[in-house]
């Protein structure tokens, strides 16, 4: 059933009204938890809100069967109360699509041109998300004031960068594009382990062998790829092979890695997130700022969700000077791609660091890159594992132990060092793993 868009928008007004009172006092007309309702969580206000919506629709069908008009059938009286809940709490009809698993991006480019990536590859345009500009505007602004930090959206701050609570992340421009423009990029938060990436294609069991042993051996690891190819997916199973006795720092300019889904995994973790600032031009935390106050927190390893400027000098400082087996993702079209990728944000530091240093600090660094990648049919697939091994120069040497068939898929290539094959094998590594014999991945 397609709702009535003036019954959805007039039930909201009237359930917003009817919430407002009801937070001022409660039945027997005391102060409820705050005068204001300021004492209620989010989950009362929802739980709440949900009782008078069922109220209203009570009402609405009363109304209807007076005027001798057919009242809301069950279904649509569930649609009406989703709908409501979602205008209030969510991002009304953009809501659905958020909430839909099958999902992976949303872009809304004006209110009215609504396209959706589906996790199978395919791409489609859906019906509007509001009634005009102006509203996809506010509804928008609405979120923002409903978020954990302040943020503003208007003509003197035309980008919004925003974690909405399911922890996707979610972009809008407006004022300095034709239409109001907004992406939501989805994260998968159910896939969260290593293993669960062997059924879906990603890995082989090979390289699930593999990858565990690098973290296990804690090997220094960057995770490259493109837009949406899977990195922080990758990051996030890769993170959760780590013992639970260790303390982990994470590191990011918004929380997609959601460490604390994971607190039984990780009972001793510290995440720390990135601020822009505030109104007055004051308040803000960078990247870099989070990453040198991360190494005074004694973590055993550090994370950072993404190194895109001029954080990547501590980063590659605290992977060298005993923060063994920590991790970062960087985009980058390949393994080998990664390294002209450092070496620029690396120029662009007030240190100005050229190509030799550059490479000399990624050499000590960094002990293996993993390249993940999008095929055409939407699924991911790791494509390539790369050892460092030392620089030279304008060069950085290295070993593509796995390199990408015709499939995309990682295939055995190269062998990795000894030094490092050992310090595979002292936490558990079968060599035998590395055998193009034993690399046979799911037919997804």
């Amino acid at each position: 059933m397609t709702l009535d868009a003036e019954l959805v928008q007039r039930m909201a007004r009237t359930v917003g009204e009817q919430v407002s009172e009801g937070m001022r006092s409660n039945t027997n007309g005391e102060s409820s938890n705050g005068t204001d309702g300021s004492g209620w969580d989010e989950d009362d206000r929802r739980m709440y809100t949900r009782s008078v919506i069922q109220r209203a629709i009570s009402a609405e069908n009363e109304r209807r069967l007076g005027q001798g008009v057919r009242p809301l059938d069950n279904a649509a009286a569930s649609e009406l109360s989703t709908a409501v809940l979602n205008r209030m709490f969510g991002l009304g009809d953009l809501q659905l699509h958020i909430d839909n698993p099958q999902v992976t991006d949303i872009y809304v480019n004006g209110c009215d041109n609504v396209h959706l990536k589906w996790r199978d590859g395919r791409s489609t345009m859906e019906r509007p998300v509001a009634a005009t500009d102006d509203a996809l505007i506010e509804m928008i602004r609405n979120q923002a004031r409903r978020s954990r930090h302040e943020h503003h959206w208007d003509p003197a701050s035309p980008v919004l960068d925003l974690q909405l609570p399911s922890g996707d992340r979610l972009n809008a421009v407006a004022w300095v594009s034709q239409r109001p423009s907004i992406s939501i990029r989805r994260h998968d938060f159910a896939i969260a382990r290593l293993k669960e990436l062997i059924d879906l294609g990603t890995i082989s069991e090979a390289l699930f062998h593999l990858l565990s042993a690098m973290v296990r051996a804690r090997f220094n690891i960057l995770v490259a790829g493109g837009t949406g190819a899977g990195k922080t997916t990758l990051l996030r199973c890769l993170i959760n092979e780590i013992p639970a006795d260790e303390r982990l720092v994470t590191i990011e300019d918004s929380l997609e890695i959601g460490l604390a889904r994971f607190a039984q995994l990780h009972p001793n973790h510290v995440e720390l997130e990135a601020r822009e600032s505030n109104i007055e031009g004051t308040g803000e935390v960078t990247m870099h700022d989070l990453v040198r106050a991360g190494l005074r927190m004694g973590p055993d390893r550090v994370i950072v969700g993404e190194i895109r400027g001029a954080e990547v000098v501590p980063m590659l400082l605290a992977m060298s000077q005993g923060n063994d087996g920590s991790m970062s993702t960087v985009h980058a079209d390949s393994t080998a791609g990664t390294f002209p990728r450092l070496q620029a944000y690396m120029a662009m530091t007030p240190e100005r660091f050229n190509t030799t240093t550059a490479n000399l600090m990624v050499a000590n660094a960094v002990d293996a890159i993993v390249h993940v990648a999008r095929r055409r049919d939407g699924g991911r697939v790791v494509t390539s594992v790369r050892e460092i091994t030392g620089s030279d120069g304008e060069l950085i040497v290295s070993n593509q132990v796995y390199g990408p068939d015709a499939s995309m898929r990682a295939q055995p290539n190269f062998r990795f060092e000894d030094t490092s094959l050992a310090r595979l094998e002292q936490v558990g590594f079968d060599r035998r793993w590395l055998e193009p014999s034993a690399n046979r991945w799911n037919s997804n």
